[in-house]
C-alpha cells in the first residue's frame, strides 16, 4: 500500500509588487473547468518510480460559506471571492483555495499577485501549504515571473518538486526563461532548474503520466539560452542532443541561439553555416534569424560584414550566403588551427555543415528586405564605433522607405539619442526627443534612461531633475529601477549623498523594488561621502532583502568605507562577518584594508594581513603548505596590494616581512618599484643602529631586525654589510647613509 504525505513548501518572503504582468497563461488552465486537475507525488513505501494520482482536493464536508466560496469561484467572480475569503475565520477546504489562488494569479495584475502571495503566506503560518494543487502553485510562479519576482517563481518550482509536484512545463519553462536572461548567477541557476525537472521526469516510465511536464522545444530553448549567454559550448551540444529523447525538434528560435552561442565565443566563421544549417533543413526563415546575424557581426565589430548583409537584402538578393562566406574566408586558416579548437570542437556535431567549405552555398527560400529592427541593428554599430553622422544618415534613408516596416520607429529613434549622448551631444539629443513627440512617435522609457543618464554622466543633475519630472507629468511614463539607479549614480558623482538617499526613498515610496545595484550604489554614495554606519545600515536592509542576493561587491564596498576613514577595526569586523556567509575577501577587498592600516598608522596590524595574503597565496612555508589550503580559496595578489603592504612595512622596518613581500611580487611576474623603496629607507631609516651607547642587551634584541635590514640594503642595492661603500641617493638628498 502507498501513502502520500503532506506537502510542505518552503517558500522566499514575497516581495511586494512592483509590475503589471503579462497577458494570460490560459493554455494550461482554464478557471472554468469543474475538475480539479492531477498532480504527481513520489510513493514513499514503494521503491519503484512509480506515481500516484493525488486528488487536488480533501475529502471533508463542506460548509455553507465554502459553498458560496466555490460558486463565486465557478462564475469567475474572483473580486467577490476574494473579499468572502476574507470575512472568514477558517480556512476554506482545499478545492476553494486551490481555485482562490489560480484565478488571483490568472488576473495578471500586480494585486491579484499580491493577494495569491497572502494566501500563501497564511497557509505557510498555519502549515498548510499542502491543501494547494500543483495548478494553483504553477500559475503563480508564472504570474510571478512575469511580475519580475524571479527568485520567489523559482523558489516555488524548487519546493514543488522538493514535495513530489511535477509542475506543468508552461511553468517551470517560464522561470528557467526569466533566469536565464537574467543577470547573476541566473544562467547557472537555469541549468541547475533544468536539471532538476528532467531529472524528475525521468523517473516514470510511462511517459504518459508526465505528459503535460515533459519538455518542449521552448523548454529546450530557455535552457540553450543560459548555455549560449554562458559561452558553455559542452552544455549546448549536451542539451542539444538531448532534444529528441522528449520528441522535440530544433526551430528557427534554436538556431537564433545557436548564433549567439557563435558570437559568445569569438567563432563568427560559423555565422553563416548556422543560417545554411536552417535552410538545409527545411526549418521556416524568418527575417529574425537574419536580423540576429546582422547584431552578431555588429557585436564583433564587423560593421562591413553587417552592411554587405543588409545591402544584400535591400537589393533582394538570395544568395546572403554566398556574401557571407565570402567576408569570412580570411578567417578560415585561424579557425582551422589545432591548437584553437583543441581536437575537440562540438561546433563539427551541431553544425556539420561546416566541415565542408568548398560546398555550394544554399540559397535563400525568399527574399526578405530589411525592417527597421535590422536597420537600427545597424544603426547601433554606427553608434558603437563613434559615426554619429552615419547614424544620422541611416535615420534619414530609413524615412525614405516605401515599407512601412523599414520607416524607423521609437528604437531607431533612441538609437540616433543614445549616439548624441555617447558624444557628449545633449542638445542634439534633447531636439530628437522633441521630433518624435512633434512626428507622434512616442519616446519610451529607455529613451528617457538615456536621456537620464547623459545628463548625470556630464553632472548636469539639475536637468535630470527636470527631464524626469517632465517624463512623469508630462510623458505620462513612470520611472523605473533604472532610471533611480542613474539618479543615485549622479548625485555620487557630484558628492551628493543626501539627493542619492531623497532619490532612493522616492523611488520606494513610489512601489519600485530596489535592486542589488540600488543599494551598492547607494552604500557608495555614504562611503564615499564619510559615513560608513550609514553605508551599513543600507547592507544590512540588503540582506533581509528576500529579492536582492548580496555579492561581494557590496562587501567589499562596506570594508572601503570603513579603511577610508581608517577605521580597521570596524573593517575587520566586516570581514569576519563576510567569512560567516561563506565570502572569502580578494584583492580589492585586501588592498582597501591595507590603505585602512596605512592610514590609521597601524603597522602591526600590516604583519597578520600579509599572514592571511601568504596562506591565501598557496606560499610554502617550512616545506609544507598551509593546513586551510584546502578550505579558503587561493588568491593572485596584484600589483597594487602588495606594493600596499609592502609599503607599511618598509616604513615600519619590518624588513623581514617587506622582503618576503618582494619576493612574492617577483614570483607572480610584478617588478618591485626599487626606486619608491630606497627614496623610503633613505629618509626614515638611514641612521638606523648608529647609536653607540646602546646597552648590550638591546644591543642583542635588535641583531635580528639590523640583520634582517642589511638583506634589505643588499636587494636594494645599497651599501650593506655585505658590499660595504660610501654612496649618495642624489645630490639634492641626504648625504650619508649608514654603513
Amino acid at each position: 500500500m502507498s501513502t502520500t504525505h503532506k506537502l510542505i513548501l518552503h517558500w522566499a518572503a514575497p516581495p511586494p509588487p512592483s509590475a503589471t504582468l503579462f497577458p494570460s497563461v490560459g493554455s494550461f488552465f482554464s478557471p472554468a473547468t469543474n475538475k480539479p486537475p492531477l498532480f504527481l507525488v513520489r510513493t514513499a513505501t514503494n521503491s519503484s518510480d512509480t506515481c500516484l494520482p493525488y486528488p487536488a482536493a480533501e475529502k471533508q464536508i463542506p460548509n455553507s460559506l465554502d459553498l458560496a466560496l466555490l460558486t463565486l469561484l465557478q462564475q469567475r467572480k474572483t473580486e467577490e471571492a476574494w473579499l468572502l475569503y476574507n470575512q472568514q475565520s477558517h480556512l476554506p477546504n482545499p478545492t476553494c483555495l486551490s481555485r482562490l489562488v489560480s484565478q488571483l494569479s490568472y488576473q495578471n495584475t500586480a494585486e491579484g499577485l499580491t493577494r495569491a502571495q497572502s494566501v500563501i503566506q497564511r497557509l505557510r503560518h498555519e502549515r498548510q501549504l499542502h491543501r494547494l494543487d500543483a495548478n494553483s502553485l504553477g500559475l503563480l510562479a508564472v504570474a510571478a515571473v512575469k511580475g519580475g519576482h524571479t527568485l520567489y517563481a523559482t523558489s516555488i518550482v524548487k519546493s514543488m518538486l522538493k514535495s513530489g509536484y511535477l509542475p506543468h512545463v508552461k511553468a517551470w519553462s517560464a522561470v528557467i526563461s526569466k533566469l536565464a536572461a537574467s543577470g547573476d548567477d541566473g544562467p547557472f541557476e537555469a541549468i541547475k532548474l533544468f536539471n532538476s525537472v528532467i531529472k524528475r521526469i525521468r523517473r516514470f516510465a510511462d511517459t504518459e503520466v508526465v505528459k503535460d511536464s515533459r519538455p518542449d522545444t521552448g523548454a529546450f530553448n530557455a535552457v540553450l539560452n543560459s548555455c549560449a549567454n554562458l559561452g558553455d559550448t559542452k552544455r549546448f551540444h549536451q542539451l542539444f542532443d538531448e532534444m529528441p529523447e522528449f520528441g522535440c525538434e530544433p526551430d528557427a528560435l534554436t538556431y537564433n541561439i545557436m548564433i549567439k552561442l557563435c558570437a559568445r565565443v569569438g567563432r563568427k566563421d560559423l555565422l553563416v553555416f548556422v543560417l545554411e544549417r536552417v535552410i538545409e533543413k527545411g526549418i521556416a526563415l524568418c527575417v529574425t534569424t537574419l536580423h540576429s546575424l546582422v547584431a552578431a557581426y555588429v557585436g564583433f565589430g564587423d560593421l562591413e560584414t553587417a552592411e554587405e548583409m543588409v545591402q544584400g537584402m535591400r537589393e533582394g538578393r538570395k544568395d546572403l550566403c554566398r556574401i557571407l562566406r565570402d567576408s569570412c574566408y580570411e578567417d578560415e586558416d585561424r579557425y582551422m588551427d589545432d591548437e584553437l579548437n583543441n581536437g575537440s570542437d562540438v561546433f563539427e556535431v551541431l553544425l556539420p555543415n561546416s566541415m565542408d567549405f568548398s560546398s555550394e552555398p544554399p540559397e535563400l527560400p525568399t527574399v526578405f528586405a530589411p525592417d527597421s529592427r535590422v536597420y537600427t541593428t545597424l544603426m547601433k554599430g554606427y553608434m558603437k564605433a563613434g559615426r554619429v553622422t552615419d547614424t544620422v544618415r541611416m535615420l534619414e534613408a530609413m524615412r525614405h522607405q516605401k515599407d512601412s516596416s523599414s520607416q524607423p520607429d521609437h528604437v531607431t529613434y533612441t538609437t540616433v539619442i543614445s549616439a548624441f549622448v555617447r558624444a557628449g551631444s545633449m542638445d542634439k539629443a534633447r531636439e530628437v526627443l522633441a521630433e518624435m513627440a512633434r512626428i507622434n512617435v512616442p519616446a519610451n522609457l529607455v529613451t528617457y534612461n538615456i536621456l537620464l543618464n547623459g545628463y548625470c554622466q556630464q553632472l548636469q543633475i539639475d536637468k535630470a531633475e527636470i527631464l524626469i519630472r517632465e517624463m512623469i507629468n508630462e510623458a505620462k511614463i513612470e520611472p523605473d529601477v533604472v532610471s533611480y539607479n542613474t539618479l543615485i549614480d549622479g548625485c555620487i558623482l557630484v558628492d551628493d549623498s543626501a539627493g542619492a538617499l531623497s532619490y532612493f526613498n522616492e523611488m520606494r515610496k513610489r512601489g519600485i523594488a530596489p535592486t542589488k545595484v540600488s543599494y551598492t550604489t547607494l552604500m557608495k554614495a555614504f562611503a564615499s561621502s564619510g559615513q560608513p554606519k550609514l553605508a551599513d545600515k543600507v547592507f544590512d536592509e540588503m540582506l533581509i532583502d528576500p529579492r536582492v542576493k548580496v555579492d561581494l561587491i557590496a562587501w567589499n564596498m562596506l570594508v572601503e568605507g570603513y579603511c577610508k576613514l581608517g577605521k580597521v577595526d570596524e573593517a575587520k569586523s566586516v570581514i569576519q562577518r563576510m567569512k560567516e556567509n561563506g565570502f572569502y575577501p580578494n584583492v580589492a577587498t585586501y588592498g582597501s584594508l591595507a590603505n585602512g592600516i596605512a592610514l590609521a598608522r597601524k603597522p602591526g596590524e600590516a604583519l597578520l594581513l600579509w599572514n592571511e595574503i601568504k596562506e591565501r597565496c598557496a606560499i610554502v612555508n617550512g616545506g609544507e603548505e598551509s593546513s586551510t589550503s584546502s578550505v579558503v580559496p587561493p588568491l593572485k595578489p596584484d600589483e597594487g596590494l602588495l606594493d600596499a603592504v609592502a609599503d607599511i612595512c618598509v616604513r615600519a622596518a619590518f624588513f623581514k616581512k617587506a622582503l618576503e613581500i618582494v619576493a612574492c611580487m617577483e614570483e607572480n611576474g610584478i617588478h618591485p618599484n626599487k626606486t619608491k623603496y630606497k627614496r623610503i629607507y633613505v629618509e626614515m631609516h638611514s641612521r638606523m643602529f648608529t647609536s653607540k651607547h646602546a646597552s648590550k642587551a638591546r644591543q642583542d634584541r635588535r641583531s635580528e631586525r639590523k640583520r634582517a635590514a642589511e638583506a634589505f640594503k643588499f636587494w636594494l642595492g645599497l651599501p650593506n654589510s655585505y658590499y660595504d661603500s660610501e654612496w649618495r641617493l642624489d645630490p639634492a638628498d641626504q648625504d650619508e647613509g649608514d654603513s
